[in-house]
């Protein structure tokens, strides 16, 4: 079983940028699709970045479209998410977690083997 890791979260000023990364130990990374979610106090947990592992077809919700940039390296096992412009809207704990083909990229509850998450929070 896979087990995904999420890192690099942590403290940014409004309008600053971070990355944040899933790494998967246990085996080499082979599910269909890797995506991005996250849950800020209070809130369900929300769809944020996918992206196929094979051929690299991205999608990503509207809040993200234009500021945040998902990739893989595939040597690495790893998936990053690059957030620009970041504002208090972004402060949440992000997750990581695969999907296996024929699902839909936002559809949570069709994702396994979520990370433990990765505390992102934006100062005004």
């Amino acid at each position: 079983q896979v087990q995904l890791v999420e890192s690099g979260g942590g403290l940014v000023q409004a309008g600053g940028s971070l990355s944040v990364s899933c790494v998967a130990s246990g085996r080499t990374l082979s599910t269909y699709a890797v995506g991005w979610f996250r849950q800020a106090p209070g809130k369900e947990r929300e769809f944020v970045a996918s992206i196929v592992w094979n051929g690299g077809s991205t999608y990503y919700a509207d809040s993200a479209k234009g500021r945040f940039t998902i990739s893989r390296d595939s040597a690495k096992n790893t998936v990053y998410l690059q957030m620009n412009s970041l504002n208090r809207e972004d402060t949440a704990v992000y997750y990581c977690a695969e999907r296996p083909r024929y699902t839909r990229h936002d559809d949570r509850t069709k994702h396994d083997d979520w990370g433990q998450g990765t505390q992102v929070t934006v100062a005004s």
